[in-house]
């Protein structure tokens, strides 16, 4: 992402975990831990909307963590149907940011892993910050997000998302009265829209 990127060696249930750290100017808010579309189809933490958030997060004071999931890149290990995934982002945690403010971000399949890994956390540590982008709720069974993280939670979805249609995202949103941010035109990649996409979760992570 930028020359100060800092590759980090971490160890998950099935092997190395490959990471990427990049910290703001100056000091640190907490950490967020941002997840990639499905490993099965090309994602990877290289993705530019999981860069995107990663940009967004940066320039909001955070330190932003994206790591491949088992399977990809130089992560051991191989595809899990989110289950292993969601230890991976959970060990991620416990590894780069053990204490202080912590926000959890995904994008796609990402999303759906980063909504267990939010419902696994709840008891122990509620992020300060949740993040779902294009959720992949048409395709996996994403957890709901507790009444108490509402405020802090942003779904962004397109609305000519045709991977994942926003009826879908609708449907897992409406029985939670969970709002919907829903870009005008958008599509699941947000194809000429990253800027107008970081600039949404900008706003609402200075809000």
């Amino acid at each position: 992402m930028n020359a100060q990127t800092e590759r980090l060696p971490l160890q998950g249930a099935a092997g190395a975990i490959e990471a990427l750290r990049d910290r703001p100017a100056g000091t640190s808010r907490g950490t967020a831990v941002i997840a990639h579309p499905h490993p099965l189809f090309g994602g990877t933490m290289d993705n530019k909307v999981v860069q995107t958030l990663a940009r967004a997060f940066v320039q909001c004071g955070w330190t932003a963590v994206r790591f491949n999931f088992r399977g990809v890149g130089a992560s051991a290990g191989a595809y899990d149907e989110g289950r292993g995934e969601a230890q991976d982002l959970l060990e991620v945690v416990r590894q780069v940011a053990p204490d202080g403010p912590l926000a959890l971000a995904g994008f796609s399949f990402g999303a759906y892993v980063t909504s267990h890994a939010v419902a696994a956390l709840a008891a122990v540590r509620a992020p300060e910050q949740v993040v779902l982008v294009g959720t992949a709720a048409s395709r996996f069974a994403v957890a709901p997000v507790a009444p108490g993280l509402h405020e802090r939670t942003l779904v962004v979805h397109g609305e000519q998302d045709d991977t994942v249609p926003l009826g879908a995202v609708l449907d897992w949103a409406r029985p939670q009265a969970l709002p919907v941010l829903v870009v005008p035109g958008g599509g699941h990649f947000f194809h000429g829209q990253l800027p107008l996409l970081k600039t949404l979760v900008a706003r609402h992570l200075r809000a």
